[in-house]
């Protein structure tokens, strides 16, 4: 299936989750904030899995000082 994440077209298997999807960038997901379709999504509901033209953008936090 195809979902846009941060802008760009990938393809992923059917039923991947976005658990799956944040940790196969190498991401921790309690570590970012995911918005999926223009909605920021709560950690618990990170096992749902994904649908064709989902739109999801993930957000690293950045410590400084």
């Amino acid at each position: 299936m195809r979902v846009k994440v941060n802008g760009e077209e990938k393809e992923l298997s059917e039923g991947t989750t976005l658990r799956e999807l944040v940790t196969s960038f190498k991401l921790t997901p309690e570590k970012v904030a995911i918005e999926l379709n223009r909605r920021l999504v709560r950690s618990d509901k990170y096992d749902s899995p994904l649908k064709q033209g989902d739109e999801v953008e993930i957000v690293t936090f950045v410590g400084g000082g």
